[in-house]
């Protein structure tokens, strides 16, 4: 269908043009003169171009400067404000114009890019070990972090391995294989856990029992059957001389939501329990055994200082055995009865697990090679020794860490050709689910189903419904969004804490779920007329009647509020730690939602706006300062554009509270968009956004694609990236169809032969 599609597109472009498909037209070729053409020029060269030294008769050549001049034209950054504009129709039907005229142009030159040899990073490799093993583990635990590049930490390019990171890898699958076949001779180690910092002890936190507050939720890997000390960490009450409630409650320790043990106040906060080895939730805090009063009642508020602040786990002692876990069970899938089936069922449990982890067929010479390490621990400490030897060695091979992608032999440079059905299988569960496939997406691999567009369509379908597709919202939307950033973000309000934060991050986080499960429109990540909310964010927006720590769905009655725009989140994370930015915000907006961002400051102008006035002068407001800001000629072009949506959100202060008045004055939110249209509020800005819904859409297709592909999108995907926000329009841009409209898409299932496959760490094909 797709190349149907663009067989009609090029005959249709052909007839449109006379023969030229490279073409643009006269009438939008005047115009760009016309407006453009003052600055770039032979003699200004601004921008390092112009455009009498472009050939518009093909613009093929120059596509990726013709692309730099879509987003300018569409964002409004081009012409700059202040200087003469075409009609806003008018310049909608130049970027429309060069949009089909370059996407004419990739359908005869099509080019699917490629990327070079992709590393697992450490929330992959936590995510392949709990889906091949059935052990959750902690991938900051394991390994260092990892860069990022185009706001996300999957893009191949910057995750280079390094001998310091290959030796953690080492480790790590040392450790790991260890602890899923379970090892006698493990060594007693001490862990210790932190509760989140900043989060209130005074009330129920939400995933711990109910009738308690405050305290620790962690998930662990127990070793072995056997005992462990926990140490409770509880920071005592401070010699404040009026009572306060909560300093006699007992601790509570459960295992998998059963009570294991109740300490009273005055006992030693060190015990000793009999646990089964696996993954177990740990869970300590406080028996509310006492209520707070109402505020004026100055004797009755828990005490902030009485606290879980975490605890020490020690162990195992006392070893009883490795005991029967998930992943025991997930390994074993045989057990020999006496030494004659030993070879033959580890043969099987290795192949098995070498074909889930490297991602397709294993060569009988690979499985022999695994057998050599499993005959190496077996002939130390028995079978299942040598079954640990062998899965070590399985998690520590480049074919686990590294996503490889076999090149056909004889192509040529510059020639494209389609991955394997393996090969797509993996890109296509590390974009869903960041990690390894199932058995039934390498089953459907090998089938050759995944090159059939129906076929793919319901492994998506199924993919998406499986609570791993989670991770794009853990993943994908977060670092979209930038919400793991309000883990270091830290406002100077007082009626900030780690519990606001957590529930800030929580309802962005429940919303894009909402969106992702229910099937719905991505327009409604701008325009939703419902939220998630818990008691403790309902109180900072002033939404009555919310209890308890549970988050629950309303709907949103204040048409500021709609959408992430009204997002306590996303306005704490666009502020300064004392004051709201105009210019974070009017950047995240234009940059995460539009798809735009603007240049950075050029050098000497000053950019800090939060200085004291000096003495006796009248203090102003944001508002002011960015007036007197965008009054230097450096600096107005672009302030110009990023400025009035800063303005239209400074209702909002530095944490998302709405206000009426900064700095002893009314908020004044009412501006102009830089194509004129005029905007009171949020409200109206959100309905700005909306109107532009395909450039949102666009933003999104591009965004998912980068992460998707784990690489940077370039000029040339950008008329894929067209192709999959037409093809979701029909839809009213439902959120699966833009998904698969990138798996669909020829970057996703394609890759173009380098000028050097060496250098872009390819595997020949043997």
């Amino acid at each position: 269908m797709k190349l149907l599609r663009y067989s009609l597109l090029l005959t249709g472009a052909l007839l449109a043009t006379g023969g030229n498909a490279q073409e643009l037209g006269n009438d939008h070729w005047k115009t760009l003169q016309r407006y453009c053409s003052k600055c770039h020029n032979t003699e200004d060269f601004a921008g390092g171009f112009a455009f009498d030294q472009l050939n518009r008769s093909d613009l093929h050549p120059d596509a990726a400067l013709w692309e730099k001049v879509v987003r300018k034209l569409r964002s409004g950054m081009m012409p700059p404000p202040g200087e003469d504009r075409p009609a806003a129709t008018d310049i909608t039907r130049v970027v429309s114009s060069l949009e089909t005229t370059l996407d004419r142009a990739a359908a005869l030159h099509p080019n699917p890019g490629a990327v070079v040899l992709h590393r697992m990073n450490r929330n992959e490799y936590a995510n392949a070990v709990r889906d091949l093993l059935a052990l959750p583990v902690n991938g900051e635990q394991l390994l260092p972090a990892d860069d990022s590049v185009s706001g996300f930490d999957n893009i191949a390019s910057a995750l280079m391995l390094s001998p310091a990171l290959m030796q953690s890898y080492i480790t790590a699958a040392s450790r790991v294989s260890r602890l899923a076949v379970g090892d006698p001779g493990i060594s007693n180690v001490l862990t210790r856990f932190q509760s989140p910092s900043g989060m209130s002890q005074s009330v129920h936190i939400d995933g711990l029992p109910l009738g308690t507050r405050g305290g620790i939720r962690v998930q662990h890997v127990f070793p072995l059957d056997a005992e462990y000390d926990f140490t409770i960490r509880r920071t005592g009450p401070n010699n404040f001389v009026l009572p306060v409630v909560g300093t006699r409650d007992p601790i509570e320790v459960a295992i998998d939501g059963v009570r294991m043990a109740l300490i009273e106040a005055d006992k030693p906060t060190r015990i000793r329990l009999a646990v089964k080895a696996g993954s177990h939730t740990v869970q300590i805090a406080f028996l509310h055994t006492a209520a707070e009063q109402e505020v004026n009642d100055l004797y009755a508020v828990h005490a902030q200082s009485v606290s879980v602040s975490g605890f020490d786990l020690q162990g195992p002692l006392k070893a009883q055995g490795v005991g029967d876990t998930e992943s025991r069970r997930r390994i074993f899938v045989c057990y020999p009865k006496d030494a004659s089936e030993q070879d033959a069922c580890a043969k099987k449990i290795v192949g098995r697990l070498a074909t889930r982890a490297w991602r397709g067929p294993v060569p009988d010479a690979a499985v022999n090679d695994l057998l050599g390490f499993y005959r190496q621990g077996a002939g130390l400490r028995g079978f299942d020794t040598g079954v640990q030897y062998a899965l070590a060695r399985i998690l520590s091979d480049p074919r686990f860490v590294y996503r490889f992608e076999h090149e056909p032999e004889k192509i040529k440079v510059g020639e494209s050709y389609a991955i394997t059905g393996h090969e797509l299988a993996s890109r296509l569960s590390f974009f869903l689910w960041s990690s390894i496939p199932d058995d039934e997406l390498l089953r459907a691999a090998g089938a050759g189903e995944l090159s059939q567009p129906k076929k793919l369509q319901q492994q998506i379908d199924r993919m998406l419904a499986d609570p791993r597709a989670d991770a794009l919202v853990q993943n994908f939307a977060a670092q979209w969004l930038g919400l793991r950033q309000l883990a270091t973000i830290n406002p100077t309000s007082s009626d900030y804490d780690g519990t606001l934060r957590e529930s800030m991050k929580r309802e962005t986080e429940l919303l894009f779920t909402s969106i992702l499960r229910e099937d719905r429109s991505v327009l409604d990540l701008l325009n939703a007329d419902y939220t998630f909310v818990d008691e403790r964010l309902a109180r900072h927006y002033g939404i009555a009647h919310i209890q308890g720590s549970q988050f629950r769905r309303v709907p949103v009655d204040d048409v500021s509020r709609r959408g992430i725009l009204g997002h306590a989140s996303v306005l704490t994370l666009t502020s300064a730690p004392n004051r709201t930015s105009v210019v974070k915000r009017g950047q995240w907006v234009l940059e995460n939602l539009l798809g735009t961002p603007p240049p950075p400051p050029p050098p000497g102008v000053e950019v800090k706006l939060d200085q004291p006035p000096e003495p006796g002068v009248a203090p102003t407001t944001l508002r002011q300062r960015m007036e007197q800001h965008r009054a230097n000629p450096s600096c107005g072009a672009c302030h110009g554009v990023i400025d009035p949506i800063g303005i239209a959100l400074e209702n909002f202060d530095a944490i998302g509270k709405w206000r009426d008045a900064s700095a002893g004055q009314p908020v004044d939110a009412v501006t102009a968009l830089w194509d004129g249209t005029r905007l009171n509020g949020a409200a109206d800005l959100r309905e700005a956004l909306v109107a532009r819904s395909p450039q949102f859409a666009e933003t999104v297709a591009e965004k998912l694609l980068a992460y998707g592909l784990g690489r940077k999108v370039e000029y040339y995907d950008m008329p894929a990236v067209r192709s999959i926000v037409s093809d979701a329009r029909a839809r009213n841009y439902r959120f699966r169809e833009l998904i698969k409209g990138v798996a669909s898409s020829s970057a996703f299932q394609r890759r173009v032969k380098q000028p050097s496959a060496s250098d872009q760490f390819v595997v020949q094909e043997h």
